[in-house]
């Protein structure tokens, strides 16, 4: 067995942060893992990992030799996709994180078509609600919904993002038809709470005036998922992704309100990091995206 298959073990299981969620998540044994692991530290003649039935750890060692490892292994990745760009081929393994709310909804679409479309990327999604710090954590694309900071990555704009206010027929009959923004801080509502705003629901007013409601009702969860099930069973109303309730919207189960008063400055972005040379299946992937987005933009 080649240093190379060793090295790439060490990473798996450090990245994982155990052999047993490695051995998950490449679909290799543990017993195969910790035997190339051994095989490494008896060739660098050092213990990299300290391995007890409560606790992972990097030794000193491992540390050091962690982080040339991704380096070298990273290197040699690269190599390799320059001669398979240069003979035209996609292929290869692309990590990509997305928030759970994109997947869900009918825009996760896109991730399965890129998939049918090229059959030699090895597709590794990550549905994550939090921020993924793409470098530390080894992904090559991250999806991300929001008004763009982050400027140490390249972006691209996939389609715009929308909030849409709705409710059921029989929430509006029963509560009223809100006119202002104000109008919400006496009405059920139920809080997804995977947006920034939580309860301080953000609106602005048709002079571009920013303005945040407080609101409260039974239900708080985050997802926007289950915060739909909630308007479908008359539970108030909710503020959500538009592409999340999209279809409930087009078939009159749910009414939007107060569109002239949703925020409108987000976006569907395609994030990746600098990079020397950056892989032919992350340009397609990209590209792809971004294609899909503009012939499905309704959907957004």
């Amino acid at each position: 067995m080649d240093t190379l298959t060793r090295m790439r073990a060490f990473i798996d299981v450090v990245d994982a942060e155990g052999f047993s969620a490695a051995a998950r998540r490449i679909g290799r044994s543990k017993a195969l893992l910790s035997k190339y692991v051994r095989e490494l530290e008896d060739e660098v003649g050092a213990l990299l990992l300290n391995r007890t039935t409560r606790q992972f750890s990097l030794t000193d060692a491992g540390h050091a030799y962690y982080g040339r490892a991704v380096e070298i292994i990273s290197d040699i990745d690269s190599l390799r996709d320059s001669v398979r760009d240069a003979s035209g081929e996609v292929g290869g393994r692309l990590r990509l994180t997305a928030p759970r709310s994109y997947a869900d909804a009918v825009i996760g679409d896109s991730l399965i078509a890129f998939a049918k479309a090229f059959p030699d990327v090895k597709l590794d999604v990550h549905l994550e609600d939090r921020f993924v710090d793409l470098v530390e954590e080894g992904y090559d694309i991250a999806v991300r919904i929001a008004r763009l900071q982050d400027s140490s990555m390249i972006a691209r704009k996939l389609g715009d993002f929308t909030l849409a206010l709705c409710a059921s027929p029989e929430v509006i009959e029963r509560y009223g038809r809100p006119e202002r923004p104000e109008d919400m801080a006496d009405k059920p509502c139920i809080c997804d709470t995977n947006g920034r705003w939580r309860t301080n629901w953000p609106f602005t007013t048709p002079s571009g005036e920013r303005l945040s409601v407080n609101v409260s009702g039974q239900l708080e969860v985050n997802s926007p998922v289950v915060a739909r099930r909630g308007l479908l069973q008359n539970l108030g109303f909710a503020m959500l992704p538009r592409f999340a309730v999209m279809d409930d919207l087009a078939s009159g189960r749910l009414v939007s309100v107060l569109d002239d008063y949703m925020v409108r400055d987000g976006g569907i972005y395609a994030v990746y990091p600098h990079r020397r040379y950056l892989p032919a299946r992350v340009r397609a992937c990209v590209d792809f995206l971004a294609d899909w987005h503009k012939k499905h933009a309704s959907v957004g």
